[in-house]
């Protein structure tokens, strides 16, 4: 069983417990959330609470965690590109095209299948069966730095550390059209969408998601820009993006078909600094860009 203990604020007065505990431990969904609730797993002082409980200041809420089932996923050999790893610690560079966990329709071949076969027993236990190791998620079609956790007090540090905003992630991406401004801020919260459940949308009524933006070339028709997370909202900047009329090359979920014959949304996890949960040393990692995305770049490179 792990235990998390978070002090309520004044800024949390009067937040509903499900919300509290989504937004300070963004590695857990909220549904995973609500559901160790009514199993009765959250307490305040000692007291089994429900979802819709709303908060108090200096209230302590703990959140019990079962010890995750025994696993189910097979261990598959798929090579890898790793950037670093140590006893607490690895981080891959994804390709494209690979799923990060099993969900429904991908129950092979994801990168989690490949960890379970590279590091045996050691990943993390405490996002469950479907998702040993994974503190944090990048799209199918999105390239680039991911880290993974090996046991799960290292979980524990870099959950909070995206909890608390404080790890460095720098994506690139092509963008359609040309931007004016060479640097700009996109401060809009995001929820899911209330007319396809597959995709996010910017709702004031979502969570703050904040992403700032760097043009750092102007291409033929298009922009190739550098982003920096402020949060980590699910589809962030993808979402941002289109939100702001310049949507991805090659999102057709957030920019419609493009036609041209591109896997997915040009977008590359560069850069990834976390403060590493043994040696409390700041560590940055980058993943080159591949390839595909240079080949792009050239294309549209204005002459």
């Amino acid at each position: 069983m792990n235990t998390f203990e978070i002090i309520a604020e004044e800024s949390d007065v009067d937040k509903r417990i499900d919300l509290f505990l989504a937004k300070n431990l963004e590695s857990f969904s909220r549904s995973y959330i609500q559901d160790l609730i009514k199993k009765g797993k959250v307490t305040i002082n000692n007291k089994i609470i429900k979802a819709n409980y709303r908060l108090k200041e200096g209230e302590c809420v703990v959140l019990d965690i079962p010890k995750p089932e025994p696993l189910e996923i097979v261990p598959e050999n798929i090579p890898i590109d790793i950037l670093y790893e140590d006893e607490d610690v690895i981080l891959v560079n994804k390709p494209k095209g690979m799923v990060v966990h099993p969900a429904a329709g991908h129950y092979k071949g994801t990168l989690v299948n490949a960890l379970l076969y590279h590091c045996k027993s050691n990943l993390s236990g405490i996002n469950g069966v479907l998702r040993p190791g994974i503190v944090h998620r990048i799209d199918m079609d999105t390239t680039g730095v991911i880290i993974i956790c090996k046991n799960d007090i290292a979980h524990q540090h870099i959950a909070k550390q995206l909890a608390n905003h404080s790890i460095t992630r720098k994506y690139v991406a092509i963008v359609n059209g040309n931007i004016k401004d060479d640097e700009g801020v996109v401060d809009a919260p995001i929820k899911r969408s209330k007319n396809d459940r597959k995709k996010m949308a910017v709702d004031k009524d979502g969570k703050r998601a904040v992403t700032h933006y760097k043009v750092l070339e102007r291409l033929n028709g298009y922009t190739y820009i550098e982003c920096v997370l402020e949060t980590g909202r699910t589809h962030q900047i993808r979402v941002h993006m289109a939100y702001i009329h310049h949507p991805l090359l090659g999102d057709e979920v957030y920019a419609g078909k493009s036609g041209m014959k591109l896997q997915g949304q040009c977008l590359h996890a560069m850069v990834l600094g976390f403060i590493h949960p043994k040696t409390n040393e700041y560590m940055e990692f980058e993943a080159p860009i591949p390839e595909y995305f240079n080949e792009i770049l050239n294309k549209f490179r204005k002459v």
